[in-house]
């Protein structure tokens, strides 16, 4: 391991609040991890939560991230030792919390187990795409090598469309289920759909902030190292509040009747609404209905995760005693 006398250089005397800064941070972000791990393990039976174990990377690698940064600083001021190898730590984990975090907006974007149980083939290639490009783009920018910074911005610009783009059309795929639901008198399914409208909008506010958020990095010129744990404090405190509203508002939880049991069809990269139908049972056969593939007449998932372009909705009504 390469290591580098603090004394050969001398740090400056205004970086002294960081081991502090970075032990309390990563502490917050570690009890974050555990709770976030603890509600979605707790659960787990409530819903389809395959989103929420994917967004448990986040915070862990963030956590991760700040503890090394922690350990540099430490060791510069109290050990004089500044370690190489842990400020490299410190940028990949960077790097990977960044790229991680895209992706995550990715999935939410695309409607990961909100409206629909699996990715179509063209949208887990795309993101996939998306991310190693980000990445690249980002560790080239940190690296100071020339014009990968205005193809970090290209970056974050498509990014920031798809993302937009996605959330727009499955506000309008779920406003079209509403009116559906709406004019059938599918009581049922109303607060399933509200449900999903509110996470959708919720996010693209979350979206916005975090446009903001980036934006407001690149162009702050300010490189004083007089308020440097300042402008860490800043961001960081934001960037934790930003993923605690993205958190709370897609965290494992008792939702709405019927939230994952409303199929969307894709056709052509578009989606369309199923048809519903409604069956009206006598009492004996209601209570001898029972069906591995069915859950109350609607179909939860398909061979392979794909969803048959013939499906329908089916509500079965319970008799009344």
């Amino acid at each position: 391991m390469h290591q580098i006398s603090s004394m050969s250089f001398g740090i400056n005397e205004s970086y002294r609040p960081l081991p502090s800064l970075y032990f309390t941070l990563s502490s917050i972000w570690f009890v974050s991890s555990l709770s976030w791990a603890f509600l979605t393990w707790r659960n787990r039976h409530l819903q389809t939560n395959n989103l929420q174990w994917a967004l448990a990377s986040v915070p862990l690698i963030k956590t991760l991230q700040l503890l090394l940064s922690f350990i540099f600083w430490y060791s510069c001021f109290y050990s004089q030792v500044c370690s190489l190898w842990m400020s490299f730590g410190v940028y990949v984990t960077g790097v990977l919390f960044q790229t991680a975090s895209f992706v995550s907006f990715l999935l939410i974007a695309h409607g990961y187990c909100i409206m629909c149980e699996h990715l179509s083939v063209y949208e887990r290639r795309t993101t996939a795409a998306l991310g190693c490009i980000f990445y690249l783009t980002l560790v080239g920018h940190r690296a100071s090598v020339p014009y990968f910074t205005a193809l970090l911005l290209l970056n974050y610009f498509i990014s920031f469309s798809v993302i937009f783009h996605h959330i727009s059309q499955n506000l309008l795929s779920l406003r079209e289920q509403l009116s559906v639901v709406v004019d059938d008198d599918v009581r049922a399914m109303h607060d399933a759909v509200r449900s999903k409208v509110s996470m959708f909008k919720k996010f693209r506010v979350a979206m916005q902030l975090v446009a903001l958020a980036e934006a407001a990095i690149y162009i702050n010129m300010d490189d004083s190292p007089e308020t440097y744990w300042i402008r860490l404090l800043i961001r960081e405190w934001a960037q934790f509040c930003i993923f605690l509203y993205i958190g709370w508002t897609f965290r494992s939880q008792d939702l709405a009747p019927q939230f994952s049991v409303i199929p969307t069809e894709k056709f052509h990269g578009g989606l369309l609404v199923p048809p519903i139908f409604s069956v009206v049972m006598d009492a004996a056969t209601y209570k001898d209905f029972c069906s591995q593939q069915w859950h109350i007449g609607v179909p939860t998932s398909f061979p392979k995760g794909r969803i048959s372009k013939s499906s329908s909705i089916i509500i079965v009504h319970q008799p009344k005693s």
